[in-house]
């Protein structure tokens, strides 16, 4: 047999273009810009529930606001974002670099409420902080899509992707462990979260900056201006972008689950400190379900992938569920060591819900590209955002309203609210099950109806 010849485009997308320095720098960027994101996520909450004892109709005003606020905003930064004109340091890099310190300090005065701030001024207060977090992270989470254009040999993209995807799931449960070892010195839980917020600040400033300065984008762009619209209706009428857009509307809802992680720990471990002891064993198992999913994607496509870990999810959350439910029964401490294998077995399905959606939004980017001859990179998450934003907007309203809301229908849980003179009430059991149904076996379903959009998914394999 003759050897094989390649063009010059194929030799390009074959050839390896990342140094080792400058992929470690952009993986510590990332740990640390979702460490602050993590921190946020984490204990925005508690936060206002805990510390400031916002109504549970407060905090869902709160969150469904800022639900809908950030997506107007949104609408209007990937306009920006896909039309700006590229110079010499690319298309993302400039803009990480201008959001990153306006980004750290928007998330310490997310947990500084001054004195003077109360009543009325509280409020407009808190959601001031929220959107100008919100704006700030659109631009500096745009580190993610660093990964998209970093090189153009799709094996090393995919690569990348599978390592930022890592290192962001890592960096998302630092905080927890900060936050643990804060709460050993430090028993007042808004001052643990003022100090906590601060950290993730100052490094993330540090790293961000410093790995916006050593990555490079390799992959070329026009410079010709288009209608944005036009962009969105692209996307819209891309079939295969109509599968991750149903798949995250259904994958939203989890943030119903995710919302009562750090009141779960309150209830049984006696305070939000310690959600560490439920946060860790989960990253673990994401990270390790990360590196099998890199593994079994050299012998199963990834939308095989994601189908099967919905299916192990919905199984594996329901057997976690039964071992906390006769737990809380019968308090053995053999149940307890269970159970926190099972949060392991949970991560493991988090490795795939993590990394296979951005593998999927990267192919649907180059479909598009290869259909329309422009680079939506902005514009394909922001359509992707209308299901969450539904979902999420959902979701995010009525946690609270379930966890904590007067509402006879929809508060199902009946958390206690905790106050100044009773920092850590006594949870009943109903409350205890309650919660972990939610965090539990509803999490397991929504990822199971999460996977079902890709039966309809056909970039993988001969045709990727």
């Amino acid at each position: 047999m003759g050897e094989t010849v390649l063009t010059p485009h194929e030799e390009k997308v074959q050839e390896k273009f990342i140094k080792k320095p400058e992929f470690i720098l952009y993986l510590a960027a990332v740990f640390f810009y979702t460490n602050m994101t993590g921190m946020l996520e984490s204990y925005r909450g508690a936060y206002l529930i805990n510390v400031l004892h916002l109504a549970s109709s407060q905090t869902a005003f709160f969150n469904t606001f800022l639900s809908i606020s950030g997506y107007v905003l949104h609408f209007f930064i990937a306009m920006y974002i896909d039309t700006r004109k590229v110079g010499k340091k690319g298309k993302f890099r400039p803009l990480i670099a201008f959001a990153t310190v306006p980004m750290a300090l928007f998330l310490v005065l997310t947990f500084y409420t001054p004195s003077f701030i109360s009543g009325a001024l509280l409020m407009p207060w808190l959601l001031m902080i929220a959107v100008g977090f919100s704006v700030a992270n659109m631009f500096a989470g745009t580190l993610n899509n660093v990964a998209w254009v970093i090189t153009p040999n799709m094996k090393e993209r995919d690569n990348v992707m599978s390592f930022r995807s890592i290192s962001s799931a890592v960096g998302n449960s630092a905080p927890l462990v900060i936050i643990l070892v804060i709460g050993i010195l430090i028993k007042n839980e808004g001052t643990q979260y003022i100090v906590c917020s601060v950290l993730c600040a100052v490094v993330g400033i540090a790293t961000m900056l410093l790995g916006v300065k050593a990555v490079s984008e390799r992959v070329a762009y026009s410079n010709e201006k288009k209608n944005p619209i036009i962009g969105f209706i692209d996307v819209l009428r891309n079939k295969y972008a109509w599968s991750i857009i149903t798949s995250e509307f259904l994958k939203n809802f989890r943030k119903i689950s995710t919302y009562y992680g750090t009141f779960l720990a309150a209830a049984l471990l006696g305070s939000t400190s310690k959600y560490l002891l439920f946060g860790l064993p989960t990253g673990i198992g994401t990270a390790v379900g990360m590196l099998l999913i890199n593994f079994l994607l050299k012998k199963f496509n990834s939308k095989v992938l994601y189908i099967a870990s919905g299916i192990y999810s919905v199984i594996i959350n329901t057997l976690a569920f039964l071992v906390g439910y006769f737990y809380f029964k019968y308090n053995t401490g053999i149940l307890q060591i269970v159970f926190i294998v099972f949060l392991f077995l949970i991560g493991l399905q988090f490795g795939a819900s993590n990394l296979l959606p951005s593998m999927f939004q990267a192919d649907v980017l180059e479909d598009l590209e290869l259909k329309t001859g422009k680079r939506l990179d902005a514009s394909l998450p922001f359509v992707i955002g209308i299901g969450t934003l539904i979902s999420g907007t959902i979701a995010t309203g009525l946690a609270p309203i379930i966890l904590y809301g007067n509402n006879p229908v929809l508060s199902v849980i009946h958390y206690i609210q905790p106050t100044d003179a009773v920092p850590n009430p006594e949870q009943s059991i109903h409350t205890k099950i309650v919660m972990l149904f939610f965090y539990t076996v509803f999490h397991g379903i929504m990822m199971f109806l999460a996977g079902v959009p890709y039966f309809f998914f056909k970039l993988t394999g001969e045709r990727k």
